[in-house]
This record gives structure tokens, C-alpha cells and sequence, in this order.
């Protein structure tokens, strides 16, 4: 399983190529990434083109998001602070990028506990007037769960490491989560914020066998129909430009709540530049 793993984690590493800096945007020429890095208990160091960029990046960390070249990066990881590249875990894995995409890479678990990794496509396809967008990924390992509002199912039998998107009016919606199947409450209800022209992902991680579960949220603005709306990437406690971290989403909680040990912040990946 650590070639999966280690596949997983350097599709992340990408996002902190040592030659750019966080940005707005994806323009025709540059992709957008970020990075989730899911895995309990395995923390690496990262090369890309030959240089350390991450070092010691941690389960539950953030790289990006970075705006990118179209193209294709050599990436490998090594065991935490070893001394260069020349003795990889994996690699080199030669990644390729499209140029005009928004994507979130996540290494994380299965649903049996297993290492796997996927990169997800972020739909920043445009909202219509006064929505946004939310979409869930079940990236733990866990039973699949139910969404619901009104006390009927809004998203069914979510597995990992599906996702699903809602495009909702802009405002406060009511949701619990429930076992797949079933209409009683594990947790909530709770209040959703849902904002016109944001895309917000939340990302529920972490194995629940062995406690350690944890939740993350992403947004990424600029969805509006109207002029002026421009995409942006964060994974902070706003959404500005820039890159300040993952934070627990108080809302958006309920999602992953199904499984919730205990939660966790995530913290910022440290990048060599």
C-alpha cells in the first residue's frame, strides 16, 4: 500500500513548486492546485524537480493553492528529513497539470482503512443569481451517510471517495446527517451557511476505527453569474486571497459529524520557496 500512499501524497506535492507564489486564479495557461494530505500518522518530505519543497509535511497539513503552469512536474518523496532525494518512498512520478483546471489533490484512507489517493476537480463553473455551491467529499474511512434537510435526504449513500454537489439558494440551511438509509439524526441539526458564489468543499477524513477523524473545509469564490466575480482559492477562515490554512467549518461540521471522534484543525504546510 505505500506505493498508493506515496502517490497520493505527491500529487499535493505539486502545489508547492519552489518557482511560484500563491495566486487568484487559473488563467487559459496555469492550473489551479491544491492539497489535503489525509493520511494519519505518515508524514514525508517532498521533491519536486530535484529540490525539497515541503519539509516534514504532516498528515492533516495544506499546501496551496498555488497557480501553475500547464504541464508536467517530476515529484518524490522520501522518508521525514531525509537528507536528499536519492533514496525515494516513491518516485520520481512525473504529474501532469491541464492548463485552465482547478483541482484539490487528497491523500487520504478508504473506506477499509486503506491508503489511496484521488484528485478531485473543483466545479467553479458559474452559479446562478443568488447561489452557491456545496459540495461534499467522504474522504474517511466510514460508513456512507446521508444528507438532510427538512428531515428528507438532500445527498444519499455518500461512500468514499465520492462526492456530491448541491447548487442552493444563498442562505442558512437546516441539515442533519443520518446513517445511510435512515432518517434519525446522528448529529445536528445544525445551521449551513450557504454563500452567492462560493464553492464550498468540505472534507471529511481521518479513520474512525482508530479515532482520529477530522474535518476540513475548503471555498473558493468567484462563482457569481455577474461581472467582477473572480475565481479565488481558500482555506481559511475567510475567503481571500492568499492561503492561511484549512479551518473547521462550524456548520458545515454536521457533514462529517456521522463519524466525529473528535475534530481537528489542520495546519498550513510549510513551503520551501
Amino acid at each position: 500500500m505505500r506505493k498508493t500512499l506515496s502517490a497520493g501524497v505527491a500529487l499535493g506535492a505539486a502545489v508547492a513548486l519552489a518557482a511560484f507564489t500563491p495566486a487568484s486564479a487559473a488563467t487559459a495557461d496555469n492550473a489551479d492546485l491544491s492539497v489535503l494530505h489525509a493520511i494519519p500518522d505518515t508524514p514525508v518530505d517532498v521533491y519536486v524537480n530535484g529540490d525539497l519543497t515541503i519539509d516534514d509535511f504532516q498528515p492533516g497539513d495544506l499546501g496551496g493553492p498555488l497557480e501553475l503552469p500547464g504541464g508536467t512536474y517530476s515529484v518524490a518523496l522520501t522518508a521525514a528529513d531525509a537528507t536528499d532525494d536519492s533514496d525515494p518512498v516513491l518516485g520520481p512520478i512525473d504529474l501532469t497539470l491541464e492548463a485552465g483546471g482547478n483541482y484539490t489533490a487528497v491523500a487520504h484512507l478508504d473506506a477499509a482503512g486503506e491508503p489511496a489517493a484521488n484528485l478531485f476537480t473543483n466545479d467553479t463553473s458559474k452559479t446562478a443569481a443568488g447561489e452557491g455551491r456545496l459540495t461534499v467529499r467522504h474522504v474517511a474511512a466510514a460508513p456512507a451517510v446521508d444528507v438532510l434537510a427538512g428531515g428528507e435526504a438532500v445527498i444519499s449513500g455518500l461512500e468514499n471517495p465520492n462526492e456530491q454537489s448541491l447548487d442552493l439558494p444563498a442562505d442558512t440551511v437546516n441539515a442533519s446527517v443520518a446513517l445511510a438509509g435512515t432518517t434519525d439524526p446522528v448529529i445536528g441539526p445544525a445551521d449551513v451557511e450557504v454563500a452567492e458564489g462560493v464553492l464550498t468543499i468540505v472534507y471529511a477524513w481521518g479513520s474512525a476505527e482508530a479515532g482520529n477523524l477530522a474535518l476540513a473545509t475548503q471555498t473558493i469564490d468567484g462563482l457569481h453569474s455577474g461581472p467582477g466575480g473572480v475565481n479565488t482559492g481558500s482555506a481559511g477562515l475567510v475567503a481571500e486571497n492568499g492561503t492561511d490554512g484549512w479551518v473547521l467549518a462550524g456548520g458545515a461540521a454536521l457533514i462529517a459529524g456521522l463519524i466525529a471522534g473528535g475534530v481537528y484543525m489542520t495546519r498550513t504546510a510549510k513551503v520551501r520557496r
